[in-house]
C-alpha cells in the first residue's frame, strides 16, 4: 500500500501497490500492520457500503466526538465521489480547515480520516457506491454534523445538490471565526 499524507496531519490518500499478470491485477486493499506501520489507528469495528442513485447527492458532514470519536477508511468501489475532509480538532494548527478528494472506481485510490475529522461526500456519477470501515460503533450521542453550506467552510462542491438528507440540511452552522485557508487537492 502507498501512503501519501495530506496537508491536514494525519489524513491519508491511500493507493495500491499493483501485480499485475495477464490475468489482472491483486493489490491489498487494507492491511491493520501498515496502518499502525503509519502511526495510524487501524479501522475494522464495522464495515459499511453506501449506494447513491443519483448524481449530485450529498451525504455529510459528520463526525463523532469521544468516547466514541472514529477514525475512518474510504474507496469509492463504482463510479465517482468527491470527498470533503474538515478538521475539528480545537488544538490542530489545521482547524476548521478542508480539503476535498475525488475517489473513484478508476483512480482506486483510498481516504483515510482521523479521529474528529467531519466528512461528507458528493456523488459524481449514478449508482456511485463507496465502501467504508469506521474504529468505533455508531453511537448516536456522540454524532455531531457541520452544515455543508456553512458559510464558514466555504465548500465548494463540485455539482448542485440534487439530494441529501433532512438531517443534513439541519445541522448548525459555525459560530462566527477568523477565515481559515480551505483549499482542494
Amino acid at each position: 500500500m502507498i501512503f501519501e499524507e495530506t496537508r491536514l496531519p494525519g489524513a491519508f490518500l491511500v493507493g495500491f501497490e499493483k501485480r499485475e499478470d495477464d490475468r489482472g491485477f491483486f493489490a491489498r486493499a487494507f492491511c491493520s500492520q501498515e496502518f499502525i506501520d503509519h502511526g495510524l489507528k487501524p479501522v475494522g469495528v464495522q464495515c459499511n457500503l453506501a449506494a447513491n442513485y443519483i448524481k449530485g447527492t450529498l451525504r455529510g458532514l459528520h463526525y463523532q466526538v469521544p468516547p466514541a470519536a472514529e477514525a475512518k477508511f474510504f474507496r469509492c468501489i463504482h463510479g465517482t465521489n468527491y470527498h470533503v475532509i474538515v478538521d475539528m480538532r480545537p488544538d490542530s494548527a489545521t482547524y476548521l480547515q478542508h480539503l476535498g478528494v475525488e475517489l473513484s472506481s478508476d483512480n482506486r485510490l483510498g481516504l483515510y480520516i482521523p479521529e474528529m475529522f467531519a466528512h461528507g461526500y458528493q456523488a459524481l456519477s449514478d449508482g456511485s457506491e463507496a465502501f467504508y470501515m469506521v474504529s468505533e460503533y455508531y453511537t448516536p450521542g456522540c454524532e455531531r454534523g457541520l452544515r455543508y453550506d456553512d458559510p464558514i467552510l466555504n465548500i465548494a462542491w463540485p455539482l448542485s445538490i440534487t439530494m441529501i438528507s433532512p438531517k443534513d440540511t439541519q445541522w448548525p452552522f459555525l459560530p462566527s471565526l477568523n477565515s481559515t485557508n480551505n483549499e482542494v487537492l
